[in-house]
Formats: structure tokens, C-alpha cells, sequence
């Protein structure tokens, strides 16, 4: 069990705290348990979300076509790769 030591503070309605501890009375937990484990529920989805990205059929298969045959390099990409190279040191 971590130890809880940082804390946030918000301020809400008397309808959402109401709303709010409802829902943890009908979950059979503490308000601030039931707050915690929803909010963190609800960030992990947040950046799942922003994180996942989802292909189409055609994209998907465009992306691997790419993969297993990749296309040459333009000189627009072999003078970015130069410039590159010539910046950051291995």
C-alpha cells in the first residue's frame, strides 16, 4: 500500500458533493477512497487515450507495407538526417 503524502484540493456544489458521496456510500467506501481510485481511474483512461493510436484498415496496412518495404529516402530527408548528425553527438 503506498503512502499517501501529496494532496489536492478542490472545491465543488453541494449537488456534486452530494452525487459524490452517494456513489462511495453505494460502492461501500470512504469519499476520499472512492474520489482517489475514480480520479485515477479516470487519468489512466485520459492518457491511454491520448497515447493509443487507432488505424483504419487501410492505414494500418499502409503503415506496414512501409515497414516491410521501405520507400528510399528523399534528399529532404537525407540532408535533415546530415543536419541531425551534425547537432547531437552519439
Amino acid at each position: 500500500m503506498s503512502s499517501r503524502i501529496e494532496r489536492l484540493g478542490f472545491r465543488v456544489d453541494p449537488e456534486t458533493k452530494d452525487l459524490i458521496e452517494r456513489a462511495a456510500h453505494l460502492s461501500r467506501r470512504k469519499v476520499s477512497d472512492f474520489c482517489v481510485t475514480t480520479l485515477v481511474d479516470t487519468a489512466r483512461r485520459a492518457i491511454a487515450e491520448h497515447e493509443t493510436l487507432v488505424l483504419s484498415h487501410k492505414d494500418r496496412k499502409a503503415f506496414f507495407d512501409a515497414l516491410v518495404n521501405p520507400p528510399e529516402p528523399t534528399a529532404r530527408l537525407a540532408r535533415a538526417l546530415d543536419e541531425h548528425k551534425r547537432r547531437v553527438a552519439s
